[in-house]
């Protein structure tokens, strides 16, 4: 049960009531493995510090989700764009370009470590990467400090694919206890200080703006009796900035909050930052028309 729609304009997590059930399901000795969608520095910022909050559930590990072809992008890999073929620089092995963009990956990697939680890498294969960009990923991921970095080739081998990652979660859930968990920000901090926090440790930015209209609308939400409620910020998905374009790990710039809307049923407050529509943007025709099945060879069509 999912309670998006996405991380970049909304929370991007399963509802609380499906990781009760799950976790009733599997019983005191069970693991639940629960989605926060995007990047970590959004859909992982905000499962612990809005819905963990709300839940009084303890997370015990945080895993991360990498793959060759998105390092490499971080990296200084060429643009991608949907519907046109991918660059050979994310078919071929390139190591410099996988070795570039595993700052990035380390960034998500010491994010997750602030709130207390043990920190695996899944490494999602697909079929041109090379073990020894893989290798890349795990040595990167071990020094920045996570648990373990696993290979994990699901996709191809279907639960046999993930069984290392499987015990690797355990084990990390096995070495550490949920007290150590922590939130990044007190409620009781004045609403401005709060995104301060969440832009500066989670984002990098050096700092934060806010236009006239944000302004006023902290002034009225802290004289209604709201400025205690968590921060749920809206912004790109595709870079710790607010610029799409920014990739691997940018400094030395600040986050726009344009305004700031009121979710109090929901239970939190909703930065609008850089020019990020709040509208998903999705296709008049769904894509599952063009995918089919061959019945001859059992090959999926249309699905890539």
């Amino acid at each position: 049960m999912h309670a998006g729609p996405f991380a970049n304009i909304a929370i991007g997590n399963s509802s609380i009531v499906a990781d009760r059930l799950a976790l009733k399901l599997v019983g005191e000795d069970g693991y639940v493995v629960t989605e926060a969608g995007f990047g970590a520095d959004i859909g992982m910022e905000k499962f612990f510090n809005i819905k963990c909050r709300e839940s009084g559930l303890k997370p015990k590990c945080a895993v991360i989700v990498a793959t060759v072809r998105a390092l490499k992008m971080h990296g200084g890999g060429p643009p991608v764009s949907a519907g046109k073929p991918l660059a050979n620089e994310y078919k071929e092995e390139n190591i410099p370009l996988v070795t570039a963009g595993c700052g990035n990956l380390v960034k998500h990697i010491e994010n997750a470590k602030k709130f207390g939680v043990e920190a695996v890498v899944a490494i999602n294969k697909f079929k041109t990467d090379t073990p020894e960009e893989m290798e890349v990923i795990r040595q990167a991921s071990i020094a920045a400090g996570a648990f373990d970095a696993v290979v994990s080739n699901h996709w191809a081998e279907g639960g046999k694919g993930a069984e290392a990652l499987g015990k690797a979660v355990i084990a990390a859930c096995d070495a550490t206890k949920a007290e150590n968990f922590k939130y990044l920000y007190d409620l009781e901090l004045p609403i401005r200080a709060k995104i301060e926090v969440i832009s500066k440790e989670i984002y990098g930015a050096d700092g934060v703006d806010f236009s006239e209209l944000a302004e006023q609308q902290m002034a009225q939400y802290e004289s209604s009796g709201f400025g205690n409620l968590p921060i749920c910020i809206a912004k790109t998905q595709y870079s710790f900035s607010c610029d799409p374009a920014a990739k691997g790990v940018p400094t030395g710039f600040r986050i726009m909050v344009r305004e700031i809307r009121s979710c109090v049923g929901a239970g939190f407050l909703y930065p609008i930052c850089g020019d990020i529509m709040t509208i998903p943007g999705l296709p008049t025709r769904p894509g599952f028309y063009d995918v089919d099945i061959d019945v001859e060879t059992g090959q999926v069509i249309g699905l890539f």
